[in-house]
């Protein structure tokens, strides 16, 4: 399956405008600004498992496409989320507001959350 694989953060641009319109305090922006993160993804058809490393912090979220299913932020917060794909590379996961696209292109992932005019884009390289 296309998204089976680890992936290693390498770029993010607009954390911080993102984290502010989103209504995230300055002390939790700071706190996970610039902490590396690798995510795992399991594909299994229209199962999906995801395991984030957020340096000490784990958090593994698990849905199948076109099912709403909880998931759980990089705070800790739970919300609904409804995931669809978009051809064999690009999955779009949409919950309260907020949409987050994750499209594979070669051995890198690129990933753009959007609320309202603040997207955020992190690029990251399989490893």
């Amino acid at each position: 399956m296309a998204f089976n694989g680890k992936y290693k953060l390498e770029s993010q641009e607009n954390f911080e405008q993102l984290m502010k319109a989103l209504g995230f305090s300055d002390d939790v922006i700071k706190k996970y600004k610039d902490i590396s993160s690798i995510v795992e993804f399991v594909q299994n058809g229209n199962s999906f498992k995801f395991i984030y490393n957020f340096g000490s912090r784990v958090i593994t979220n698990q849905f199948t496409i076109g099912q709403e299913s909880e998931f759980v932020t990089f705070t800790g917060h739970r919300v609904k989320a409804l995931a669809k794909l978009e051809g064999e590379n690009k999955l779009v996961v949409t919950m309260r507001g907020l949409t987050a696209v994750m499209e594979l292109s070669g051995d890198k992932m690129i990933e753009t959350l959007t609320d309202g005019e603040v997207t955020l884009k992190k690029i990251s390289k399989r490893i």
